[in-house]
C-alpha cells in the first residue's frame, strides 16, 4: 500500500471512530434521565454544545474528505483541517489533565468517552503527523483557526447566561465568576497557540524533508 493509500485508510478510520463516538454519546444521552436538561430533544441537542463534540465533528468531517481523496487546498479547508487537529488535541489534553473521572459513566458512556476523548485525539494527531497533508499551514491559517474557539466560547458564555448551563466546570461562570473563567480560558488559549505555532513550524520542516526526498 502506498503512503497515500495508507493515509486515506487512516483518515477513513478516524472519520468512522468519530461517527461511532458521537452516535453512542447521543444514544446514551437520549436514554438517560440524568443531566441539566430533563427532557428530549433538549438533552440530545445539548450534546452539540460541548467543545469535545464540535472538535470531533471538525476532525471527522475533514478526515472524511481526505479519505475520499478530495484534494482541497482552499484557505477554508486548510483552516478547518488545522482546527480539527488542534481542537481535538486540546480536547484530549484538557480532558485527561482536568476532566477525566469527574462523572460516573455507564458502560456505553465509557465507550463514547474513550472514543471521543482518547481515540480520536490520538488518531487525529497521528494522522496529521504521518499523512498531513503537508504544506497547508501558515501563520495566516493559524490566525483564522482562532475564530472557531473564540466563537464557541462566546456562544457558551452567552447561552450559559441565558439558560444557566455551562458544559465544563472551567467555564462555569456561576461557580467561578467571569474572572475565574477568563483565567482558565487564557490558559487553554495559550495551549492552543503553542500547539498552533508548533504545528506550523513542524509542518514546514516535514514538508521541506518530503520535498528533498
Amino acid at each position: 500500500m502506498t503512503k497515500t493509500g495508507a493515509g486515506r485508510v487512516l483518515f477513513g478510520v478516524t472519520a468512522l471512530v468519530v461517527a461511532a463516538g458521537i452516535v453512542i454519546q447521543l444514544v446514551v444521552t437520549a436514554t438517560t434521565t440524568e443531566g441539566y436538561f430533563p427532557d428530549n430533544p433538549d438533552r440530545v441537542f445539548n450534546v452539540f454544545a460541548y467543545f469535545t463534540i464540535q472538535s470531533n465533528l471538525l476532525l471527522g468531517g475533514t478526515a472524511l474528505l481526505l479519505a475520499l481523496g478530495t484534494d482541497r487546498d482552499s484557505a477554508l479547508f486548510r483552516t478547518l483541517r488545522l482546527n480539527g487537529v488542534l481542537c481535538i488535541a486540546v480536547t484530549g489534553i484538557v480532558y485527561h489533565i482536568a476532566l477525566a473521572g469527574i462523572n460516573e459513566l455507564s458502560a456505553a458512556g465509557e465507550v463514547a468517552d474513550f472514543l471521543l476523548h482518547t481515540a480520536t485525539p490520538l488518531l487525529g494527531v497521528l494522522g496529521w503527523l504521518f499523512f498531513g497533508p503537508r504544506g497547508r499551514t501558515d501563520y495566516r491559517i493559524v490566525s483564522w483557526s482562532l475564530v472557531f474557539p473564540v466563537l464557541w466560547l462566546a456562544f457558551t458564555l452567552i447561552r450559559g447566561e441565558a439558560v444557566g448551563f455551562y458544559p465544563y466546570p472551567f467555564v462555569d461562570v456561576g461557580d467561578l465568576g467571569y474572572a475565574g473563567v477568563l483565567v482558565n480560558c487564557l490558559l487553554v488559549a495559550l495551549l492552543f497557540l503553542v500547539l498552533a505555532f508548533g504545528a506550523t513550524l513542524l509542518d514546514r520542516r516535514l514538508n521541506r524533508t518530503a520535498v528533498e526526498r
